[in-house]
Parts: C-alpha cells; structure tokens; sequence
C-alpha cells in the first residue's frame, strides 16, 4: 500500500502535471497570437469587408446575403460570434428553417480558423490543404442541402427565434476577461481529459473503446492506431482538444497517412454533441447539422483515404503533409 502511495505522489502525479503543463503551454502559443490578431481585424472593422467575398456565394445555398456576414465572423473567431451577429439580422431577412439549416451545417464544418488551421498544420497537414478542406466542403454540403430541401419542398416553415441578442460589452478589458476566462477553462478540461485518459488506460477502457471504433474507423480507412486521435477531436473539438490532438499527432504512434485522414475526418466533424446543441437553438434542424453532417463527413474521408492508396509518399509529402519543424523533433526527443 506504502508503495502504491509513494508511486502516485512521487512519479505518477509529478508525471501528469508535467504533461499538462506542456500541453497547454504548446496550445497557448498558438492561439494567444492568433487571438490578439483577429481581434485588431475586429477592432479596425476589417471583418465586414472581408465579408464582401462571401456574400454572392450566399446565392448557391440559398442564403441572402447578409449571412455572408455571419459565415465571416465564424469563419474568424467561434459559432458564439456568428450567432451573434445571426441574431442581429435574422428578424429582417424571415429565414426558413431550411436556410438556418443550411447556415448552421456550414457553420459546424468552417468555424474560427485562424485557430484550429494553425492546431491541424501542427498536427501534420498542410494548412492551404486544410482550408480548401474546410471551406469548399461547407459549400459543397449546403448547396446539396439546399438543393434537397428545395427539390422535396421540405423544412419550408418560417424558422422562430427563440433567444435574443443580449447587450454584450465589447470593450477591450472585457475581452481580456473573456479570454483568461476561455485559458482557464480550457486548463480545466485538458487536466480533466488526461486524467481521464491516464486512468482508462490503466483499468484497460481504452482498448474496449479502440475496438467498438475498429469496424467505423475500417470502413472510413483510418487504422485504430488513430482512435485515441479521433475521439479527442470527435468529443472536446479541435480548440479545446488541440494540445492533445498535436501531442498524439507527433507521437509517432500513428502513420503519417492515418494522422492525415484522420484530422481530415475532425476537420470535417469535430465537438459533435456541444457544436450540435449550439447551433440548434438559431432553429436548425437535426436531419442537416447532425446527419447529413456525418454522412458528408464519413463518405468524403472514405472516399479520401481509398484516393491516398494511389498516391505516392514524394506527393503526400510534397503537397499534403506538413513536416515537424526542428523545434518540433526536438521536443518529441526531449519527451
């Protein structure tokens, strides 16, 4: 008893802190210059000219143009401020639960990219790749939504708001709190899953989680290597799970091929349960940022991965993989 006492405080505690800290330390970095330079854009009000460009895109998915706006500022910072700013100009435009539905699958699919680029290219994609990912997948599954709600005259009803904008402060110290705020959080959770994960491993839960994955993850062509990868990014997403997603990535553990598919997968399909709830409460509807979601999601990397077999290793080397950077290599060696 003595030396399971001496074990868990004097190597197993000391060990898990030093992981935490490492992890959030490697998140921060990237999202804390990130953070600082979307908020400049806001601040010099560059976010409504950029929405410019999107806007005759709304067309294709059946969307007026003012959401172009909303698509923007998710694009740029979360769904929080895309919702916002929906529940600013929803009233004037009378959406349909079709339109919001749509808007929100895109919304799920390409969201605060700044960020969760930076935390994939981390990981081991090459970041125009994972934008082009992003964004041309969040068009391509709102103009087939579209088009299908159109073509069966379905979810045609005017959609009811059912929350309100609340005065929000936008001053600068109010930021900051907000963000010391989310740094906390994000602590919390991350010291909570890697306790968790510890202690799954060590009563052999994970092998029966890896698994249930298996028959999923064949079919998708993603070897079980990557389970603990997937369901990282599945349940806490690609921000708060982004330490851990670029810890695993670069472990080694998995291939280069299965890290790829895989945070194309999360890229396409990441924090299903929270995103999910989040966007319902604008009106969408669960058939299109859920099913239809995950649908588009498994078919594109199923469809990916088999076109990667084909492929040589110079070509996903040269334009899909992103190298570890020395940095990198070293603190892998370090560890």
């Amino acid at each position: 008893m003595r030396q399971l006492f001496n074990q868990f405080f004097f190597h197993t505690l000391p060990s898990l802190a030093r992981e935490i800290y490492e992890v959030c330390l490697l998140l921060f970095k990237i999202m804390i210059p990130v953070l600082i330079v979307v908020k400049t854009l806001e601040e010099v009000g560059a976010i409504p000219y950029i929405s410019l460009a999107l806007e005759p895109i709304m067309h294709l998915v059946g969307l007026p143009e003012s959401m172009g706006l909303v698509w923007t500022t998710t694009l740029l910072t979360n769904i929080y401020g895309g919702m916002l700013i929906f529940f600013q100009l929803a009233p004037q435009e009378n959406l349909t639960v079709a339109q919001v539905t749509v808007l929100s699958s895109m919304l799920l699919i390409a969201h605060s990219l700044p960020i969760e680029l930076r935390i994939v290219q981390k990981a081991g994609v090459r970041i125009i790749v994972a934008l082009l990912i992003r964004i041309l997948s969040a068009l391509a599954l709102g103009i087939v939504l579209h088009l299908s709600y159109q073509w069966g005259d379905w979810l045609q009803q005017p959609v009811e708001l059912i929350w309100q904008t609340p005065v929000v402060d936008d001053s600068l110290l109010s930021w900051g709190v907000s963000q010391l705020k989310s740094f906390a959080m994000i602590i919390l959770i991350i010291t909570a899953l890697m306790s968790l994960l510890r202690f799954l491993r060590w009563i052999h839960i994970e092998r029966l989680m890896i698994w249930m994955l298996q028959p999923l993850l064949k079919l998708l062509g993603i070897s079980t290597q990557a389970t603990s990868l997937t369901i990282i990014g599945v349940t806490l997403g690609l921000s708060f799970g982004g330490g851990l997603l670029i810890r695993e990535a670069q472990s080694g553990h998995i291939s280069a091929k299965d890290c790829f598919s895989a945070l194309c997968l999360l890229s396409l399909c990441h924090s299903v349960i929270e995103d999910t709830l989040l966007v319902m409460t604008l009106g969408a509807d669960l058939s299109g940022v859920l099913w239809a979601r995950l649908a588009f999601s498994f078919l594109f990397v199923a469809i990916m991965t088999r076109w990667l077999n084909y492929t040589s290793e110079a070509f996903q080397q040269r334009w899909l993989l992103n190298s570890l950077s020395n940095a990198d290599k070293d603190n892998l060696n370090a560890n």
